[in-house]
């Protein structure tokens, strides 16, 4: 009916692992001057099933009946960077600002992906008042302050395993609802924050695994 908002789009997790993928891949043809995209032509160039694609790329059109005329480019990016939240810039924060922490300061595919992180903090006094990547570096002591002030609901962690849990009990305290781990350790939080683990060592030992099976053949 007119005047009402438009359902949101449900997808399966899988699906939404995907979406990043069918994201850079319709960038890169738009680029090159293509506006109408069929799932047989995406599917082949990402190794994906045909069926699987036409079914994601139907999940996130609003233009009814078109999946056997294709898929206009133009409308999949925009609805896919509005499922992935790119279009709604979250701020957040960063602890941590060693080696690791430093790389991510860096990182500018961020403010591409809708978060902006206005500040980091480490328990280094040397680094206090430093930037890294046009960030502030901020004293850790002054985390849970500047949560509360400034409204902020991510916060990601990239300090030592033996500093993660205080870390992220600074992070709750503070206000915010979803972290971001790069510590290889488990984090105790509230039922209602979510927290997303990215464990290197565990996605290594996949690789490795991998990489022990096919060399046995």
């Amino acid at each position: 009916m007119d005047g009402l908002p438009d359902s949101p789009v449900m997808v399966s997790v899988q699906a939404l692992h995907r979406m990043p993928y069918y994201l850079q891949y319709l960038k890169e043809q738009q680029k090159a001057g293509v506006t109408v995209i069929a799932a047989p032509a995406a599917a082949a160039s990402l190794d994906l099933n045909e069926v699987q694609v036409r079914k994601d790329f139907a999940a996130v059109s609003k233009t009814r009946g078109r999946p056997k005329a294709g898929f206009a480019i133009a409308e999949l990016i925009f609805n896919i960077e509005e499922l992935l939240g790119y279009h709604n810039v979250h701020d957040a924060v960063l602890v941590g600002a060693g080696s690791l922490g430093s790389a991510l300061l860096c990182y500018r595919g961020f403010d591409d992906c809708g978060m902006h992180i206005v500040a980091a903090f480490d328990a280094d006094a040397s680094l206090a008042g430093t930037e890294i990547g046009g960030k502030k570096v901020l004293p850790a002591d002054q985390l849970i302050e500047m949560c509360q002030r400034l409204n902020i609901h991510i916060g990601i962690i990239a300090v030592p395993v033996g500093q993660a849990q205080a870390v992220c009990d600074q992070l709750v305290a503070g206000g915010v609802l979803a972290i971001w781990n790069f510590a290889p350790v488990h984090l105790s939080t509230p039922g209602e924050i979510l927290v997303q683990n990215e464990n290197m060592a565990a996605s290594l030992a996949l690789l490795s695994q991998h990489l022990q099976e096919k060399m046995k053949i």
